[in-house]
């Protein structure tokens, strides 16, 4: 794997993986800036039936819609989860039924449960002593990190209506206030230190 890049994930079924396009360089600008990466500002694109993705201890997935995997890109998924990589998925509203269903092809035998506050990905480089901080409404529900370990390694984590990408777009994109969009920031920190160190 190279030691620290990220990758958007480009899945099939029509949803748009392409979503809040500043987002991810506006990350990865803060974590260089303040948590001392040396991430490529520029996120590449792949494909999650391709071997590309072992390349990238972190992939980024995000849309609103419709996700499909194949057998093969689930395979691919699963033997890059096991093997040291991590996924964040980030539901930009609507896709969480098309995913719980997708998920499970990559691990038949595995549920989404939520993690913790006291995880370490929670506290890692910033606290968040409350969890996974709400960033966007959409529904009046509660924020939840729901994740998937393999034996005790945070694999996958699936941030629900919480919305962290649209706190890292540019401001003028979501007008949320600097300190909604510090909170995403800092927790979208705090979920590339773990993957990257984990």
């Amino acid at each position: 794997m190279l030691s620290q890049d990220i990758a958007v994930l480009k899945y099939k079924g029509g949803g748009d993986w392409y979503s809040n396009p500043t987002a991810l360089s506006n990350l990865i600008t803060f974590c260089n800036q303040n948590i001392k990466t040396k991430i490529s500002t520029e996120p590449q694109t792949v494909e999650t039936g391709s071997s590309d993705i072992f390349q990238y201890p972190l992939l980024h997935m995000t849309g609103h819609g419709n996700v499909f995997f194949s057998e093969d890109d689930a395979e691919n998924l699963r033997n890059y989860l096991i093997s040291g990589g991590f996924l964040h998925i980030d539901d930009n509203y609507g896709m969480a039924p098309f995913l719980k269903k997708e998920l499970k092809k990559v691990f038949p035998n595995t549920e989404l449960v939520e993690i913790p506050s006291k995880h370490p990905i929670f506290n890692i480089a910033y606290k968040f002593p409350n969890g996974l901080p709400k960033i966007h409404e959409h529904d009046g529900k509660r924020p939840q990190a729901l994740g998937i370990f393999d034996k005790d390694r945070l694999v996958l984590l699936f941030t629900f209506e919480s919305d962290l990408g649209d706190g890292w777009e540019d401001p003028e994109v979501h007008n949320d206030p600097e300190d909604v969009r510090q909170k995403a920031l800092k927790m979208g920190a705090n979920i590339v230190k773990y993957a990257f160190e984990n």
